[in-house]
């Protein structure tokens, strides 16, 4: 299927030319402004009843009306067509049909007797089309040569798009300023160089960001381009309930007023601050009077300083601040804020991960506690000494036989002598001297 609205004619070897259009194609395939899918293209009306007599149809950008089919032509998304115009004709991509185009009118209060609503002369033919990309391919001279005259003229203007006819009779200059313009030596000037009638629309900077354009700083395609139609008013007020910076050149958009965007969680934001104080709220302390600086929406968090020295910020949660408040209502002074913050992270519980389920040794951590387990001695011989020093200590211990006594040792070499009073003996030190001797016997 060709693209009409830019006239880029299909595509090349089975992949889409670039229609240069900004992403405002007509031809309905999601790539427009605000599509509408005809969920009821398959569906048939019972009965053997007639469908919808209007159809909508799409133009440069976003502009879209809706036409009477009056001679009940075959229209189907993606046709171009010749419609009706205040002179002349114009040519344009249909790009709803059905019952669907009966609730769209229905939004905007239209009927099929509205004066707004125009006829469809006939399926657009080579002739028609032929002229209508022929026009369109001088829209970007126009627009420099026009903006060229109204520099030279001195009017404090900025033409931002300009708009042919279908038929190339007509020619629509949008543009945008601060205050009125006057047109009467201008409109003359244009006639004479373009040799067109003129028409002259004042837009929006917002909707001058909508035809222009553009990739915004999220990364994504401007909202006012895709999908935005209601421009609501945006204030620094929004700004200041989501806590965010007063800074120009991150609030404003690409149109140079602040971004539409600030409205979205703007709801969400005054529900969370309903469980907050007011940021205007103060409490006296031994050291004066705290006022509130800063507020954490996502951790519930609001951080108080002395009025007279704001260089030290404590913070502290919102069920503090209430019980902070109404104790200050009821009279009482409280201590100085570091008092406070100290006593708070004192009494301030700490969760212990007694199961350890947040540690990653607890696997490694079992795996050797198992390997330093007790082992039991193998044919009668003594435990090692790191499994003997764990064991529990008797109140009465005996001197064990040597390990390697010899034939020769006497038996009771190693046993104390009887008696109350007399030292235990130190079986380390016994340990370490027996066993040179040993060693030496042996030998």
């Amino acid at each position: 299927m060709g693209c009409g609205s830019c006239g880029t004619g299909g595509t090349d070897n089975g992949l889409p030319k670039g229609c240069g259009n900004n992403g405002a194609c007509g031809v309905g395939s999601g790539c427009g402004k605000m599509p509408v899918f005809d969920w009821l293209s398959n569906m048939r009306l019972p009965d053997g009843q007639l469908g919808f007599n209007c159809v909508e149809v799409r133009f440069k950008n976003d502009r879209k009306q809706y036409y009477k089919n009056s001679n009940h032509l075959p229209l189907s998304m993606g046709d171009i067509v010749a419609v009706e115009a205040q002179s002349g004709h114009d040519v344009g991509v249909v790009t709803l049909t059905g019952e669907l185009v009966r609730i769209q009118m229905k939004k905007r209060r239209l009927t099929e007797e509205s004066d707004e609503v125009r006829k469809v002369y006939r399926i657009a033919n080579e002739k028609d089309v032929e002229t209508w990309r022929s026009v369109q391919a001088k829209e970007q001279e126009t627009m420099m040569r026009a903006r060229r005259i109204a520099v030279n003229l001195g009017l404090e203007m900025k033409i931002s798009d300009v708009e042919y006819q279908g038929d190339g009779n007509k020619v629509i200059f949008y543009y945008t300023a601060e205050g009125r313009v006057d047109f009467r030596m201008l409109i003359k000037e244009y006639a004479a160089a373009f040799g067109v009638r003129i028409e002259m629309k004042q837009i929006g900077y917002r909707q001058e960001a909508a035809k222009v354009g553009g990739i915004g700083s999220c990364g994504r395609e401007l909202c006012c381009s895709t999908w935005l139609t209601d421009f609501r008013s945006v204030n620094t007020t929004a700004a200041r309930y989501q806590q965010l910076s007063i800074n120009p050149q991150k609030l404003a958009g690409q149109c140079g007023k602040l971004k539409c965007c600030l409205n979205y969680e703007l709801d969400s934001y005054l529900d969370a601050l309903d469980e907050f104080p007011s940021l205007e709220s103060t409490f006296e302390t031994e050291k004066g009077k705290a006022t509130c600086v800063k507020v954490d929406v996502f951790k519930k968090e609001m951080w108080f300083t002395y009025e007279n020295s704001g260089t030290n910020w404590h913070k502290f949660s919102v069920s503090q601040t209430h019980e902070f408040l109404s104790l200050s209502k009821s009279g009482q002074k409280l201590p100085a804020l570091e008092d406070l913050a100290k006593d708070m992270t004192e009494t301030k519980k700490v969760s212990v991960d007694v199961i350890e389920e947040n540690s990653l040794e607890r696997f490694e951590k079992k795996s050797r506690n198992r390997n330093k387990k007790f082992k039991k001695p193998n044919n009668g011989s003594a435990p090692n000494r790191e499994s003997a020093s764990k064991r529990p200590r008797k109140t009465k211990q005996r001197n064990p036989a040597p390990k390697n006594a010899g034939k020769d040792e006497p038996k009771n070499a190693t046993q104390p002598a009887a008696g109350k009073n007399k030292p235990k003996p130190n079986h380390s030190k016994n340990r370490n001297k027996r066993g040179p001797q040993n060693r030496n016997e042996k030998d």
